[in-house]
């Protein structure tokens, strides 16, 4: 397989299931992980599924809150009266797009309704040009087109339909690479096709190798449990370096004391340049 055909492979068949990228942003909502799988096949099979039409019109009925100015910000379809901002991504986009004369293209993968570009609007509002694009399951991406789709933020169902309409130079994962069954290949894959890439909510730990849990979602969000990876964050690291270079890591504002059974893990950031050739 190509580096382009895995690209395509993995936008279409393997985009993270709309809820597990809200989840992994409220921690405050209860969402655990178990266990130690062998293959993603095991994992899943241990996971039922879940109701997405009803996920889609919870955080649908609170995008639309936002949309209408009746709160800030959304997260997980909770509401809130302030925004909780990812200071150091803000940091990064607001730095790549100086790189490249006030203008930022970016491809927001697994990026639900756009809860990242709402979180973040205000401090782009200034910059020359804006184009915000993210690829999501269909439902979510119909949804964006009918009721939030604006001449910044587009809605694609993946990469490459994104990148023929719209080229992006930035690659934007804010919790969803853990939610994919091979994110090596889908890093390897992507590596060549971005020249800067901002990962967030990224969880990892100390050890060698990485861990193939469950994450369960609490009832008061929405009932379901995924396969989700926490990496070894030396693995992760040497895998990003294979094509950028590291600008910046970071802390993310949120889950800095995960725990699978004894293990201790964090969520973490990561600001990457494509590393020029020789």
């Amino acid at each position: 397989m190509t580096r382009l055909e895995a690209v395509k492979t993995f936008a279409k068949a393997w985009l993270p299931p709309a809820l597990t990228g809200f989840a992994a942003r409220l921690l405050g909502g209860g969402c655990t992980w178990a266990g130690d799988y062998s293959s993603w096949s095991a994992a899943l099979a241990q996971c039922p599924g879940y109701d997405a039409a009803s996920i889609l019109e919870s955080v649908k009925a609170a995008a639309q809150k936002v949309k209408r100015g009746e709160a800030a910000y959304e997260r997980d379809s909770v509401l809130f009266d302030a925004i909780e901002y990812s200071w150091p991504l803000l940091a990064g986009l607001l730095w790549i797009a100086a790189r490249n004369g006030g203008r930022l293209d970016l491809l927001d993968f697994g990026g639900g309704l756009g809860t990242t570009f709402q979180q973040n609007r205000h401090f782009l509002a200034d910059l020359a040009e804006v184009n915000w694009s993210i690829v999501e399951q269909p439902g979510f991406v119909a949804c964006g087109k009918e009721n939030f789709e604006t001449g910044r933020l587009r809605f694609y169902d993946s990469i490459e339909a994104c990148l023929a309409a719209r080229p992006s130079g930035t690659l934007l994962l804010s919790g969803a690479l853990q939610y994919l069954p091979d994110p090596y290949s889908f890093l390897e894959a992507a590596g060549p096709r971005f020249r800067f890439a901002v990962l967030d909510l990224t969880p990892v730990h100390g050890g060698e190798r990485d861990l193939l849990t469950i994450q369960t979602v609490p009832p008061s969000i929405h009932r379901a449990r995924y396969p989700c990876w926490i990496f070894s964050e030396a693995r992760l690291r040497a895998a990003l370096l294979r094509h950028w270079d590291t600008v910046a890591d970071f802390d993310s504002h949120l889950g800095q004391n995960l725990r699978i059974g004894p293990v201790r893990a964090r969520y973490r950031g990561f600001i990457l340049q494509r590393r020029a050739t020789p």
